[in-house]
């Protein structure tokens, strides 16, 4: 169901052009996947780390975007909320299904995630670390205080 519920957000942010509903959408998928690899875990703290982390890098895609397209509208689209909100609740309609879901999550042949943090892949991890810092330092050099704000004033 969550697989299902991600697919519809991924399917709905295809339209979308402006940076504010497409953050929202990252964020709402970043949610659904955290949740999602909570239950596949039993334990909450990867994914506790992975949302903050996520939550971290939407805040300086926020700061950025709106030092450069402060005076866009947001262009509201009522049909495509109201056909994503009757679409998502057709699917939340069966939910005596929901605990077979969670007796799928706990079986004992699934995949530990933990698994990404042991050798090799935590070469990947490292990586992901090292690019977030190197880009979180770009970022502050770019949008430095003393030089003002990011797009220019007529």
């Amino acid at each position: 169901m969550l697989t299902k519920m991600s697919i519809l957000l991924i399917i709905f942010t295809i339209p979308m052009k402006h940076p504010m509903s497409m953050g929202m959408m990252l964020l709402l998928l970043t949610f659904l996947m955290c949740l999602n690899m909570g239950m596949l875990l039993n334990q909450f703290w990867f994914s506790y780390i992975l949302f903050l982390i996520m939550i971290g890098g939407m805040l300086i895609l926020f700061i950025y975007m709106t030092s450069i397209a402060s005076n866009e509208k947001f262009k509201f689209n009522l049909k495509l909320m109201m056909t994503s909100i009757i679409i998502m609740f057709m699917m939340l309609m069966p939910l005596y299904y929901f605990d077979k879901m969670f007796d799928y999550y706990n079986m004992d042949n699934l995949i530990n995630l933990i698994k990404f943090m042991n050798f090799p892949n935590d070469k990947i991890l490292y990586f992901i670390f090292i690019y977030l810092f190197i880009t979180l330092i770009a970022i502050v050099k770019i949008s430095n205080i003393k030089k003002g704000p990011l797009r220019q004033l007529n």
